[in-house]
């Protein structure tokens, strides 16, 4: 644990910035819950997969291959099924929906969890930036296409960042989706990470008057998963800032996990919805990401770009 998880106090629920995903389940028995984790082969991903089955929760996770995604499943001995899911291929995703709905398995959450960050040079994924695509697009096609499948009350989790603010005070340049107004890695992830934001709140808004909920989570800091493999920093300044600040202020994986678990399972957790969640609390946002006009501008964006591909 690090030395800032020590010393800053819980939140309001209880739980705070050294909360482990372990803690905020502790006691709960999630038997006959079924949750969709995406990216369950590493990371937050993996332990959120790890600590939800075993509180008794079936777990569908998905990894961009097959085997990938068995692999990660099969320690959970039957409590886990692995599904292809890669979020860069409609194809893929579109498979992973249509096989869920054949197979009619009701959700009570889906985690929107996998995601890629700050690639050095402009990549592009069906023509847009990968970043935006993967990030964002893959898990809006997978989300909308499951809603049938999505339980009463049941709940999506989008894990978003703190560095949406990176996007920058303008919000989403729906005009350089593709990068070719410039790109940079930074503020391309920026924007990646407050369209899942506001998709969250976009479809917390499509949820009202009904029972289901809508939730972004900014899981922390944590050098120990895989999203930092494709940042634009030497390694050996990585593993030099691994050194340096994990016991500082950085969050192992299991405190990394703990907000996409409290607001995936936690009973406090029923009826909220539209909020961004730090810590496993209700944090305050930027204005910028508060703007149903731009929620609305990247929903009409994101369905015109889903029916192109």
């Amino acid at each position: 644990m690090s030395l800032y998880a020590l010393i800053k106090p819980d939140g309001p629920s209880g739980f705070g910035y050294g909360s482990t995903a372990e803690e905020v389940t502790a006691g709960l028995s999630l038997a006959g819950r079924r949750i969709l984790i995406t990216g369950c082969n590493s990371g937050l991903g993996h332990e959120s997969l790890r600590v939800l089955a075993s509180r008794g929760c079936h777990v569908v996770g998905t990894a961009r291959s097959q085997e990938v995604a068995r692999k990660a499943c099969a320690p959970m001995e039957g409590r886990a099924l692995g599904l292809a899911c890669d979020l860069s291929d409609p194809e893929s995703i579109r498979a992973c929906v249509a096989r869920l709905q054949r197979l009619e398995l009701k959700l009570d959450a889906i985690v929107c969890n996998a995601g890629i960050m700050a690639l050095p040079s402009l990549q592009r994924v069906c023509g847009y930036e990968s970043q935006f695509f993967i990030n964002h697009i893959g898990h809006f096609m997978l989300v909308t296409g499951l809603l049938e499948n999505l339980a009463e009350d049941g709940r999506v989790v989008v894990v978003s960042s703190a560095a949406y603010r990176l996007a920058g005070l303008n919000g989403i340049d729906v005009d350089n989706l593709r990068g070719e107004n410039g790109y940079r890695p930074v503020k391309a992830y920026g924007q990646s990470k407050l369209a899942n934001l506001l998709f969250a709140k976009a479809l917390a808004r499509r949820f009202e008057g009904t029972e289901r909920t809508s939730n972004a989570v900014h899981p922390g800091i944590s050098m120990t998963t895989n999203l930092i493999r494709n940042v634009a920093v030497p390694n050996f300044l990585k593993a030099a800032m691994t050194g340096l600040l994990t016991p500082l202020a950085l969050k192992t994986v299991s405190q990394a996990a703990a907000t996409q678990c409290y607001a995936t399972v936690h009973p406090a957790m029923r009826g909220v919805s539209g909020s961004y969640l730090a810590d496993c609390n209700i944090a305050r946002l930027h204005p910028g990401a508060n703007d149903e006009a731009d929620s609305l501008r990247l929903w009409e964006a994101s369905e015109r770009i889903v029916a192109g591909i």
